[in-house]
Parts: C-alpha cells; sequence; structure tokens
C-alpha cells in the first residue's frame, strides 16, 4: 500500500510543518515578546483595578429604604424567624415579636434577655431593628441571637415593615 518514497515524503511533510511551526513561534517571539533581555514596554495600558466603584458606592438612608418596604415581601422574609420567635404573643427560644415595633428593648417580662441587650436603653425602632437584624453581634455584642443577620437592606426593611403591621 505504502512504498518507501510514499512514506519519505509524508514523513519529510510533517518535519518541515514541525520547523515552520517552530520558527514561526521563534519569530513571533521576537516580534511581539514584551520583557526580557533589557527591553522595556513600548506603551502602558491602564486597567481598572476596582476601586472606582468603591467610591460610586451611594448608602441610601435606611429611613428611604424603609419608607418604600413591602410588608408582604417581609412576611416571606418572617420564615427566617419563625425557628426562635413567635407571634401569639408566647416566647420561643427568642422573645415574641408582634408589637416588638416601637416596644422597649429588653421589655417583656418573663424573657431572659442577654445583659448586654437588657442594658440596652431605648425602643426598637425601625433604625434599631436594622442595626439589629444587620448584625445582631455587632450590634449587641454577647447576645444571646445566634443569627449571623441579614445583609440586604431593602430585605431588612420589608421584614421590619412586615412586624410593623402586628402592633
Amino acid at each position: 500500500m505504502f512504498d518507501t518514497m510514499t512514506l519519505t515524503k509524508a514523513v519529510g511533510a510533517v518535519c518541515i510543518a514541525a520547523l515552520v511551526a517552530l520558527l514561526g513561534k521563534w519569530a513571533s517571539m521576537g516580534i511581539y515578546h514584551v520583557g526580557g533581555h533589557g527591553s522595556e514596554q513600548a506603551y502602558a495600558i491602564e486597567v481598572d483595578d476596582g476601586s472606582a466603584g468603591e467610591e460610586l458606592a451611594i448608602e441610601i438612608p435606611f429611613a428611604d429604604v424603609y419608607a418604600a418596604a413591602d410588608a408582604g415581601s417581609g412576611e416571606k422574609l418572617w420564615r427566617q424567624c419563625q425557628a426562635c420567635h413567635k407571634l401569639d404573643g408566647s416566647n420561643g427560644t427568642g422573645p415574641y415579636l408582634n408589637g416588638v415595633v416601637g416596644r422597649d428593648k429588653g421589655g417583656i417580662d418573663g424573657y431572659a434577655y442577654s445583659d448586654t441587650l437588657a442594658s440596652i436603653d431605648g425602643d426598637w425602632t425601625p433604625e434599631n431593628l436594622d442595626g439589629f437584624i444587620s448584625n445582631p453581634k455587632d450590634y449587641a455584642p454577647g447576645t444571646k441571637m445566634a443569627y449571623a443577620g441579614m445583609r440586604d437592606a431593602e430585605d431588612r426593611a420589608n421584614l421590619i415593615a412586615y412586624l410593623a403591621t402586628l402592633n
């Protein structure tokens, strides 16, 4: 099927193709290679390092977010809370939350609040609830609430709007 001449031609073609590829690579490295051997880059292309995006982040006041809150969406978010809290006026692992908006912090008789939370003065305003729900451990260090926090301000506002309807 193959004689020696055909086989020699095929091997020669493969070798020449490999040689052309190697010479092409060598030539392109000589033309386009940047750096090495003391050569300098002809021009620099500035690339955004992402810091400009940090400057553009605008903090919207919670009062504005709360004014546009949707209590219906907050009711869906309540499912995260109901493992520890109740809405029927009885305490669970955590204190009951019906009537929490406007209530005194640590103001439920019969619930053993942590010393930190019991010592904080004031009422549970929407702004205070926002701070607590976003990161309970930062708001009240030593709190018994084992919850990492709700990161999205809109979700927190919706949840607080739902709790406000239960007063």
